[in-house]
């Protein structure tokens, strides 16, 4: 309740543009919004930028990912970077409703949002949410679809060491094993489409290791969704 009004307050208030520092603002203005998150080509599984004409990169063509699509509103650069730490090492839950917005208003997002049957936000060890105080997954997938969004389905069954600090091959040895779904429920996602949201994406182990446990049990097509996604992988 307090966090909520919170949140209201904020939304009420005058501000200046996080970016650009413009005033009256809203956290991100709409000139920076227009500057800075320019669509994007990107592949259709991993949602990294591809040339033009290219539908999936080499790594999702050379072995195709656990996703059947990966959408991404931005690059994880500058303003976006500096934005997502705040939200999510600050504990600037207000962020959350910026954010999801910047990535519903990103191309294919809103068609994804509207056929899928639930949306899974990725879930955090009970070590890490008692250090970060919430999951920012939950709290983007609130804002892009309350009344789709299940917090209980997709569960994370181990702490894993932070995945910045490691290269792709510990990154994907890291979550194997650390995902799964709530036994006695396992069977709701059979032949469902389902959306993951995450806020950032680097090498999609995370992502991909999520979605191979939705398809092992039986999930007819997978979405990945996240805000950022790091230039290269």
């Amino acid at each position: 309740m307090f966090r909520a009004l919170i949140h209201r307050a904020a939304t009420l208030l005058p501000s200046q543009c996080a970016v650009c520092r413009a005033w009256p603002s809203q956290p991100v203005c709409g000139a920076c919004v227009a500057r800075f998150a320019q669509p994007r080509l990107r592949c259709s599984t991993c949602a990294l930028v591809v040339p033009e004409g290219v539908g999936q990169c080499g790594s999702c063509l050379r072995q195709a990912p656990p996703l059947d699509a990966c959408l991404a509103a931005v690059d994880y650069a500058y303003p976006w970077s500096q934005c997502i730490a705040r939200y999510k090492f600050q504990q600037h839950v207000g962020w959350a409703a910026t954010l999801a917005d910047l990535l519903r208003h990103s191309p294919w997002v809103e068609p994804a949002l509207e056929r899928c049957d639930v949306l899974l936000p990725m879930p955090l060890s009970a070590e890490r949410l008692r250090e970060r105080g919430f999951n920012q997954s939950l709290e983007l997938a609130r804002h892009l679809a309350p009344h789709k969004t299940d917090a209980r389905l997709l569960l994370r069954t181990r702490h894993t060491a932070p995945q910045p600090a490691l290269s792709r091959t510990d990154r994907l040895r890291n979550v194997k094993g650390a995902f799964a779904l709530e036994p006695l429920r396992a069977h709701s996602v059979r032949d469902k489409r389902v959306v993951l949201v995450d806020d950032v994406m680097t090498s999609g182990a995370s992502l991909f290791g999520a979605a191979a446990v939705l398809r092992q049990a039986g999930a007819a097509h997978i979405t990945g969704l996240v805000v950022a996604r790091t230039p290269v992988d």
